[in-house]
């Protein structure tokens, strides 16, 4: 594997005319850090699955906490070195992207030999870091990381597959959390985040169809298999699933308080989906998630109502 990441750095240099910005910022815009609020999922183990096991202000929730925190670096800077070595091996697809164009290595900015070779020394530091930490942690973290280097090799090209690869990963981030700290894992927890993933990866493959029109297959060859129809359909699908799996979430779930209070999130997340489906498919702005989450005022006030009134809930129980 390593030495098809080697085949494909040669032969990649920066693109002739433009110069070469700070290597170190090159590098660090390289890993993503933008991206990593998609490990905030993280710590969906410590607030959801660990009832009555803690309570606000003591050694024990501490505990839980920084073992939550150093699963999140750890979960970052793993799904970082994911990022450097897709990017080295879609760099040419990349550059005939009107948005990817821009990263690092399709850019010339940061040099396809040194972005490998940052991935493979972190790797082992992160297994050895991980195992340390917690063995469970440590087997979800290897299972990503397989998974990562199938789908970049072979999965991502295979139509569906892809984006339930993607939602797949989500899943993992979540499953980490709760294994980290021995806690109960709740089914939801999954079904949950597995669908409100593959809602967001939905709208990621729709935007990259409808920002490249007829040239979507020159960029990615499984993007010719889609349509945007079929994208509009399995959205709706899989959205009124992630809003029923959410609602009976609240009402049925063990882990959750028995007095149905958190049913009150529900509108939240009603209104989040609907907010996101706006900006999809009126400004087409569903092909970076993390973007749209940190720029879309309504989309900040909705998360963080529902951050406040499930924190009110879950800490009042």
């Amino acid at each position: 594997m390593q030495g098809k990441l080697e085949t494909v750095t040669e032969g990649v240099s920066a693109p002739p005319g433009g110069s070469r910005p700070n290597v170190v910022v090159a590098l660090w815009r390289g890993l993503r850090p933008k991206q990593w609020i998609k490990n905030l999922l993280v710590f969906a183990g410590l607030v959801f699955t660990l009832n009555e096991r803690w309570r606000l202000f003591t050694p024990e929730m501490w505990r839980y906490l920084v073992r939550s925190t150093l699963a999140f670096v750890l979960f970052s800077l793993i799904s970082s070195t994911i990022y450097l070595l897709n990017d080295v091996r879609d760099v040419e697809k990349d550059r005939r992207h009107p948005v990817k164009r821009n990263r690092p290595v399709a850019s010339g900015a940061l040099p396809a030999w040194l972005a490998v070779t940052t991935a493979l020394i972190l790797m082992p530091l992160l297994f050895a870091a991980s195992f340390l930490l917690s063995k469970p942690f440590f087997v979800v973290v290897a299972s990503y990381i397989v998974m990562q280097f199938g789908y970049i090799f072979l999965l991502k090209e295979l139509v569906l597959v892809d984006v339930f690869i993607i939602a797949i990963g989500f899943v993992m981030r979540a499953v980490s959390g709760t294994v980290v700290l021995g806690a109960q894992i709740s089914p939801w927890l999954y079904t949950v985040t597995l669908l409100g993933a593959l809602f967001l990866g939905l709208c990621k493959r729709r935007n990259e169809l409808v920002l490249l029109e007829g040239r979507a297959a020159d960029h990615r060859k499984i993007l010719e298999r889609y349509t945007a129809p079929l994208l509009d359909s399995l959205t709706s699908i899989v959205a009124s699933s992630t809003i029923m799996a959410y609602s009976l979430y609240t009402f049925t779930s063990p882990t959750l308080p028995s007095n149905n209070l958190m049913m009150l999130t529900v509108p939240f997340v009603i209104f989040g989906m609907f907010r996101y489906l706006y900006l999809a498919h009126s400004h087409n702005a569903g092909g970076s998630p993390e973007e749209v989450f940190l720029r879309d005022k309504p989309l900040l006030v909705t998360i963080g109502l529902w951050i406040l009134t499930t924190g009110l809930i879950l800490g009042l129980r």
